[in-house]
């Protein structure tokens, strides 16, 4: 079924559009034409958090910062190895999906750290990412509440997952 699912949307909306003589192809090319400017106008947000994220992490600050947790990791049987994908991932989805797939990697998928970063990495978002692109391309510019709320939601995020795997796998 799924096979046939997204050519039947397609039929679908094509039936659709003919029925109310509306032009699709025209409005396909007319919105994808705003969907490149769209895109356009997020690069110079994407350069900005890049660049930002690469020097955080190459000036030692993020191996710094995570530092000052071990103490804590240590006291409630953490594995020190998942505080990395906790930090980065409301940062960078890419940079934590590969974290992800190199700490599944190493330890294996069945192993505490295997699914502790599975479960965080479905528990969290890229609330740094969100705000940064997707609130300069509409040009907000107080995003200070979301920003909040945001970064609190990924902090439940991460205490919850590392919570339920301790639970649950330990």
């Amino acid at each position: 079924m799924s096979i046939w699912l997204i050519p039947a949307i397609i039929l679908i909306i094509l039936v659709t559009a003919t029925a109310k003589r509306v032009p699709a192809y025209e409005v396909f090319v007319e919105g994808s034409k705003e969907g490149f400017q769209i895109a356009i106008s997020l690069l110079p947000y994407l350069l900005g958090m890049m660049v930002s994220i690469a020097i955080f992490q190459a000036s030692g600050a993020m191996d710094a910062f995570l530092h000052l947790f071990k103490p804590l990791t240590a006291v409630f049987n953490i594995p020190e190895q998942i505080l990395p994908l906790a930090m980065v991932r409301p940062i960078s989805g890419t940079a934590a999906l590969s974290m992800t797939t190199e700490l599944i990697r190493t330890f294996g998928p069945d192993s505490l750290i295997g699914q502790m970063a599975s479960v965080m990495q479905g528990s969290t978002d890229t609330t740094l990412y969100i705000i940064t692109v997707y609130f300069g391309a509409v040009g907000i510019k107080k995003m200070g509440d979301a920003l909040k709320v945001g970064l609190l939601a990924d902090l439940v995020g991460i205490i919850a997952s590392i919570i339920i795997v301790l639970i649950l796998f330990s």
